[in-house]
């Protein structure tokens, strides 16, 4: 299976912000991100998106994607739309705990996993046709794939920083996988 991991583009949000499922909206035009990424995609191909607008956006722009609410971003609960810096200690639990802390009312990143990986085992089942994959997604569910074909220990995946609006390429065979490239 040849896979494309394409973040959203990046957000029409404050630095500094915590907006994990809030449904935010786009600071760079979605055509013109598609229009960029285009040539690094194969021709035909299955598209896949988070249902939030930031990723929808960009692959409607591409194509016509099955939207999959298992691909939209980590839920941070009470912790949506506050800045970090009002967290207080409570980023400190998180920072200690990075896969199992949950913010209030959110989830944890081992919840995200376990959404995240069933929909990635269905995509890999139905690729059997060897026609290409693109996903457009966010950054927690592209680490939890990426991580997970990689073979990294969880604890790992933060490591890997997905920009806004670029695309990463990962070649799943029966005997393994590789990174062909990464934030293109």
């Amino acid at each position: 299976m040849e896979l494309h991991l394409i973040r959203h583009p990046r957000p029409d949000v404050a630095p500094g912000v915590c907006y994990g499922r809030t449904d935010v909206g786009l600071a760079e035009s979605a055509v013109d991100v598609a229009t960029r990424l285009r040539p690094l995609l194969p021709e035909r191909f299955a598209l896949h998106a988070s249902p939030l607008s930031r990723a929808r956006l960009l692959a409607e722009a591409l194509g016509t994607p099955q939207i999959d609410a298992r691909l939209q971003e980590m839920s941070f609960g009470e912790w949506e739309g506050r800045r970090f810096d009002e967290l207080g200690t409570a980023i400190d639990a998180w920072a200690d705990d990075p896969l199992g802390f949950r913010a209030p009312g959110g989830e944890s990143a081992r919840d995200l996993s376990s959404r995240v990986l069933p929909w990635l085992e269905e995509v890999r089942s139905a690729a059997a046709d060897d026609l290409p994959v693109v996903t457009v997604a966010h950054g927690g569910p592209l680490r939890v794939i990426a991580g997970h074909l990689l073979g990294l220990p969880p604890e790992r995946w933060l490591a890997l920083d997905f920009a806004c609006g670029q695309v990463t390429r990962i070649d799943v065979e029966s005997w393994g996988t590789t990174l062909k490239w990464f934030n293109r």
